[in-house]
This record gives C-alpha cells, sequence and structure tokens, in this order.
C-alpha cells in the first residue's frame, strides 16, 4: 500500500506533536528548572529520559489504536472526542498560563545526576495526561486503511521530536537572559496557542471517519 495519501495526515500529527513542546508543561518546566540551576548536562540527560517515554507512549497508542480500527471502525468516534478534549484542555491551560504569571518549579535537588534519566522516563509515563495526548496525535495520524509504516514512522518521528525539543529546551534555558526574554513574551505566546488548540479540538472533532472498506 503506498504510503503518499497518507503522508500528510503524519505531517499534520507530528506538527500538532511539535506545537505542544510550545506550553509549558511539567516536562519542559523540569527540564527548565533542571538546566538552570543544576547545568546543561543534567537537563539533557533528563530530556533525554522525556524523550524515550514519549516512545514508549508513542508504541503503545498507536498499537491500541490500530487494533480498536481494524476491529470497531465507530471506535474512532469515541477516540476523537476523548482527543478534542484534550486539545481543549490544553487550550484552557494555556489561556490560563497567559493571565498569570507562572514560576519555574524548584528543582529536585536531591537527585543524583546518573538518575536523572530514569527521572525523566519515569515523568512521563506516569503521566496519565500523555496517554490522552497520543489518543489526540494518533488519531489524526492512524486511520483505518493507513499502512503499519504510518505508525511506525509516527513512533520513530515523535521519539527523536521529544528528544531533540526537550533537549533544546536544555540547551536554550542553561543561559539566563534566554528566560528573561521568554518571560516578557510569555503571555502573548500563551494566548496564541489557546487559540490554536481550541480550533485545532474543533478540526479534529468534525473531520469525517474513515474505517476500512
Amino acid at each position: 500500500m503506498s504510503l503518499l495519501p497518507h503522508l500528510p495526515a503524519l505531517f499534520a500529527a507530528l506538527g500538532l506533536f511539535l506545537l505542544g513542546f510550545l506550553v509549558i508543561g511539567p516536562n519542559i518546566a523540569a527540564i527548565m528548572a533542571t538546566s538552570m540551576h543544576r547545568g546543561r548536562a543534567n537537563g539533557l540527560r533528563l530530556a533525554t529520559g522525556i524523550g524515550l517515554g514519549t516512545g514508549i507512549w508513542a508504541s503503545l497508542t498507536v498499537a491500541g489504536l490500530a487494533s480498536l480500527l481494524t476491529a470497531y471502525a465507530g471506535a474512532v468516534l469515541v477516540l476523537k472526542l476523548f482527543g478534542a478534549a484534550f486539545l481543549l484542555w490544553l487550550a484552557v491551560k494555556a489561556f490560563r498560563s497567559a493571565l498569570r504569571a507562572d514560576a519555574v518549579p524548584p528543582v529536585a535537588r536531591n537527585i543524583s545526576s546518573r538518575n536523572l534519566f530514569l527521572t525523566g522516563l519515569t515523568i512521563q509515563l506516569t503521566n496519565p495526561k500523555a496517554a490522552l495526548q497520543w489518543i489526540a496525535i494518533a488519531a489524526v495520524a492512524v486511520n483505518g486503511d493507513a499502512p503499519w509504516s504510518i505508525g511506525a514512522l509516527l513512533i520513530v518521528g515523535a521519539t527523536l521530536l521529544s528528544v531533540i525539543c526537550h533537549g533544546a529546551y536544555a540547551l536554550t534555558f542553561s543561559a539566563a537572559p534566554i528566560v528573561a526574554g521568554y518571560a516578557r513574551a510569555r503571555r502573548w505566546i500563551d494566548g496564541t496557542l489557546g487559540l490554536f488548540f481550541t480550533a485545532a479540538a474543533f478540526k479534529l472533532a468534525t473531520t469525517p471517519i474513515t474505517g476500512r472498506s
């Protein structure tokens, strides 16, 4: 089966995944704090663990979603609604962040450098919101007639993007002037993202369902 008809949906899903990195959540906040207070190398260790956790969540979700779509075409509707609900939650989170000044949480100084990788992995795997995020992302890329290779590309692409993007936060926020610059523009950024996630939720919920013929 040709991959070409499914590539736009794959790129859209990866793009949606990338945009999620513009909203400061617990994972990114932890990397920011670790990088600023414990150095770049420790921030990268934490980021790599979170990236691996992303790959695990992606693998589990794609496998489960593909099975549901194979057996029950109507399950897509439920997944889309859950995904849309999560995107709306992100929108609310972004709007609330735009209305207040959030401080970066304190660093867990009792965690050794060698354990920061495992800490990042644990943070990601024990985050129930990651499952909802992946329902939203996988529902965009994996429809009823998508070949298995699309799911594989989504897993590999998301894992690499997670490591790269979380690592970029570690590199960036180890420099104090960057933190000050972001703080000045954060509210505008988060407000814009709130509008985007609201629109994305509407689009996901109203996209026609494609099942197997």
